[in-house]
């Protein structure tokens, strides 16, 4: 029988990149590539989501995407991924990205996403993750309606 898993809150688990924004990153407008930004966002939130299982994780599913500002040249990107929710095997990470003018100092949010990922074992199956212990209010609320998204996807797969 397996060791039962200890509750961890989400502090443990967050997940900070920050980089420039290069010529090779951007489009004919100057701005990051949303593609490129999708793939940061991706790889930091399976940071958070292996610290919080300690072990291998892959992404389930990008439930959603907003662009708010574009990332321009030049600019310093901050990704920030903070896990929300917890299934048995699923964990839901909530990513905020920042564009900052290296000059001014001044910060946008440039994208919100939301992703889902299942930790697995070494034969690639999925395997249980540590319950989540929120431990603010926000934390609790972000909890309830990461709960609610759950149940709304299992609704629609079935």
């Amino acid at each position: 029988m397996s060791e039962p898993l200890n509750p961890r809150p989400p502090s443990e688990s967050v997940a900070i990149h920050t980089t420039t924004v290069l010529p090779e990153d951007t489009n004919a407008y100057g701005n990051l590539f949303g593609g490129h930004l999708v793939e940061l966002i991706d790889k930091t939130a399976s940071i958070t989501a292996s610290r919080h299982a300690r072990r291998n994780v892959v992404t389930a599913s990008i439930d959603r995407v907003d662009f708010h500002a574009p990332v321009k040249l030049g600019d310093i990107l901050t990704v920030e991924s903070r896990l929300t929710y917890t299934g048995r095997t699923s964990m839901e990470i909530a990513a905020v990205s920042w564009a900052e003018d290296r000059i001014t100092g001044h910060r946008v949010k440039a994208c919100e996403a939301l992703l889902t990922f299942v930790a697995i074992d070494t034969a690639g199956l999925p395997t249980p993750v540590p319950p989540l212990k929120p431990e603010s209010n926000e934390e609790h609320r972000l909890f309830e309606l990461g709960a609610q998204r759950a149940r709304a996807r299992k609704a629609e797969r079935a």
